[in-house]
């Protein structure tokens, strides 16, 4: 029985607590702040209750594994997995409004063909077939492999781009997801659509990599969820699942360094002045943790082999909380995407030098059917979210900023939802800024999953590091952020710690 110290309560690092427990090791999770979560974090007042972290589930096959591998319970009896009807409510500005079933493929065709023309559908669906080959080629070296040191076969592109000859000879093929949108799209509509995904996820879909088309192929084949009462149900669940398996947790534990004995680790230091004995340390914080946490030997300068860790700009998420007088209407959509007028403004203003905040956002709404998130049936919770610059190129912390800031979402979202500007109760904003205070991202960045292709400049450092015994999970780690990415983060430093360097993932 190995002695194991894991650094922060986010979902990959109890992810990988809980496997490492029911392997037989003695977990201890030390976390600075005063809940577990990380990310995953919730706002309650006035018998309102809000996700402050994600607020839908994608690929809940990673929980469903985990649960079941950690325990004779299986997920569905923690947690209240609910499918919304539909995946979500599309508001574009020329004045198009879609409403895309949830993981129907012949209804988003339908849908489509309905919006932007008799062959709109198919288009999309021929782009998704082609997303699936994406998937089916990189599935396990981005989610159930470990990194290892030659990435050479990652940095290569695995999306099967259509070749279109050009008048003047030659050949042209869509190398990123703007291009996909316009020359195998080829409808703005669609294109916007693709736009959106990417946006959600914090890719600029200029440069991003074709192989990000794996993203709406996820979201459409296997469906949107929802826990009900929040998403932090799930975090409850796996903090449970793990104080079950005698995981030891202490709250308000800052670890400040990992001792090292040999070349190996030893234990860790706290701020206190304490320190534990271990033979393994699992570090689920962030890219930028105090000296002498990096696992990387310094504030995430790249993986084993010298690979760069991603350096594109990594967006955070503007968020509205909305209590709301009245009563939800019978139909509504779950998610509402309403859509910038001007990608390339949105993408600018998100992603290039001189960030500032956009006038004309895409903002997603989310008005879950869910009694527990409301204090009665004559009230709705709703909440706004836009992806926007990270805090230090926006002075996210400016409170007359925030709070214009904020009137802008609410003025996008109440001209897809009419009325729902003069509903409002009260209203709690969160920036980029309380992401970095709370998690400490830099910037309040939210890191995008990992992507095959682009040179490998969307690969997330490995789990494993030049220190022995030295492991990292969660977001910042392979294969980078989400809340299925950072469960396959957990199994992935689980497996490399019960099996060693031989591990090469789950069959």
């Amino acid at each position: 029985m190995a002695r194991i110290a894991v650094i922060g309560a986010g979902m990959g690092a109890m992810a990988a607590a809980a496997r490492l427990a029911v392997a037989g090791h003695r977990v201890a999770v030390y976390e600075r702040g005063a809940t577990y979560g990380g990310a995953v974090g919730r706002y309650e007042r006035d018998g309102f209750v809000f996700d402050t972290g994600p607020g839908l589930l994608h690929v809940p096959a990673v929980y469903r594994d985990l649960f079941v591998k950690t325990g004779k319970e299986p997920l569905e009896s923690r947690v209240d997995l609910h499918q919304p009807p539909h995946d979500a409510r599309h508001v574009f500005a020329g004045g198009a409004d879609v409403l895309l079933p949830n993981a129907s493929r012949g209804g988003v065709v339908a849908a489509l063909d309905a919006a932007f023309g008799d062959g709109a559908g198919g288009r999309w669906a021929d782009f998704l077939g082609r997303a699936g080959d994406t998937w089916a080629r990189a599935r396990r070296p981005l989610l159930e492999e470990p990194l290892t040191e030659d990435t050479r076969p990652l940095a290569r592109d695995p999306y099967p781009a259509l070749r279109r000859r050009r008048l003047l000879g030659g050949a042209r093929q869509a190398s990123t997801l703007a291009e996909i949108g316009a020359w195998e799209l080829r409808v703005p509509g669609l294109a916007a659509l693709l736009d959106s995904y990417a946006r959600g996820y914090g890719l600029d879909a200029r440069v991003a990599p074709a192989s990000a088309a794996v993203l709406p192929y996820l979201e459409q084949t296997f469906g949107t969820w929802y826990v009900r009462g929040g998403v932090r149900e799930l975090a409850r669940a796996l903090y449970e699942r793990c104080v079950a398996r005698r995981v030891e947790f202490a709250f308000g534990a800052e670890v400040v360094a990992v001792a090292e004995k040999d070349g190996a680790v030893a234990g860790v230091e706290l701020a206190d002045g304490s320190s534990a004995d271990a033979d393994h340390v699992v570090s689920g914080i962030g890219p930028r943790p105090p000296a002498g946490l990096a696992p990387w030997g310094g504030g995430n300068q790249g993986a084993p082999g010298g690979r760069p860790a991603q350096r594109d700009v990594v967006p955070g998420r503007f968020t509205v909380l909305l209590a709301l007088r009245g009563a939800r209407p019978a139909g509504t959509a779950h998610r509402t995407v309403v859509h910038t007028p001007s990608s390339a403004e949105e993408a600018a203003a998100v992603f290039d030098a001189g960030a500032r905040p956009t006038e004309r956002p895409t903002v997603t709404v989310l008005r879950p059917d869910d009694a527990s998130t409301r204090p009665d049936g004559d009230h709705e919770a709703v909440t706004l979210t836009a992806t926007v610059a990270p805090h230090g190129r926006v002075d996210w912390a400016d409170g007359a900023l925030r709070e214009r800031y904020a009137d802008v979402l609410v003025r996008a979202a109440d001209a897809a939802v009419p009325g729902l500007a003069d509903r409002v109760m009260w209203r709690e904003v969160r920036t980029p800024a309380h992401t970095e205070a709370e998690t400490g991202a830099p910037g309040g960045g939210v890191p995008a999953p990992s992507l095959a292709g682009a040179g490998g400049r969307l690969l997330h450092p490995a789990n494993s590091t030049p220190l022995r015994g030295l492991y990292a999970a969660g977001g910042w780690s392979h294969p980078g952020g989400g809340l299925p990415h950072a469960g396959m983060s957990g199994a992935l430093v689980a497996g490399l710690i019960v099996e060693g360097p031989a591990f090469r993932g789950s069959q």
